[in-house]
């Protein structure tokens, strides 16, 4: 995982999620400038509409969260916080019962 944050092009990722994730960072960084022939490079590894919508979706998703909290004053939570909601979820899953 770390070689692909660091640089992807050498990473072992096969080609298809290579080509997804030079996507999403256009997405993240330049999404007005996409067009059509940036689709291109994902329908020839293989991937549908159906999953580049899902990871625009995501990808919009998470700045979307990212911006509300940053403007909305929520506070980080601690390690400990986040080790403790870990376990639980490890232990429980996602949903509360």
């Amino acid at each position: 995982m770390w070689g692909a944050l660091r640089d992807l092009d050498t990473s072992a990722l096969p080609e298809k999620e290579k080509a997804l994730f030079r996507f999403v960072a256009k997405v993240n960084h330049h999404s007005p400038k996409i067009t059509a022939e940036d689709m291109q490079p994902l329908y020839t590894v293989g991937w549908t509409d159906e999953a580049i919508y899902c990871a625009i979706s995501v990808c919009a998703l998470f700045n979307f969260y990212n911006r509300w909290i940053d403007a909305s004053g929520v506070r980080p939570m601690s390690e400990e916080a986040h080790r403790t909601y870990g376990q639980r979820t490890a232990q429980h899953g996602y949903t509360r019962k």
